[in-house]
């Protein structure tokens, strides 16, 4: 299943698995990360954390997990997030709970990224799952 794809300069969709070698969606997970981590903090997301899943899992290179204060900012944040990653690198995002504001998955790709209110983000504790354990002494 494929939750993202590219828009070619046309503005039609490239096949899944075609060459995007040239395009503006022709970027390296890093510097889409860095331009994610951007967008979030102007729009002024809280406890940004960032887990490097490579070597970990094949869904994604990257993920991101941040709060918003509200459903509202939370709404706000992913809608802008896309928007930006749409006009900048003409790249389309699957996104998921934009509605409900509580929880905003925004698969990207190489990037996943869920956007949390403080309380859903605390009950859920999904950084914890990725993050590599702490050494035992």
């Amino acid at each position: 299943m494929v939750l993202s794809h590219s828009v070619n300069a046309a503005g039609r969709s490239a096949a899944p698995d075609a060459p995007m070698t040239g395009t503006p969606a022709d970027i390296s997970s890093e510097e889409l990360l860095e331009q994610i981590l951007s967008s979030l903090n102007d729009d002024k997301a809280e406890d940004i954390v960032s887990i490097d899943l490579r070597g970990k899992s094949e869904i994604a290179d990257y993920m991101v997990v941040c709060s918003g204060r509200s459903t509202r900012q939370v709404s706000a944040i992913s809608e802008k997030l896309v928007d930006r990653l749409k006009q900048r690198f003409a790249r389309l995002s699957k996104t998921e709970g934009k509605d409900q504001g509580d929880w905003v998955l925004i698969d990207t790709g190489d990037v996943i990224v869920h956007i949390f209110r403080p309380e859903v983000r605390e009950f859920y504790q999904l950084e914890k799952l990725w993050q590599s354990p702490s050494p035992q002494n």
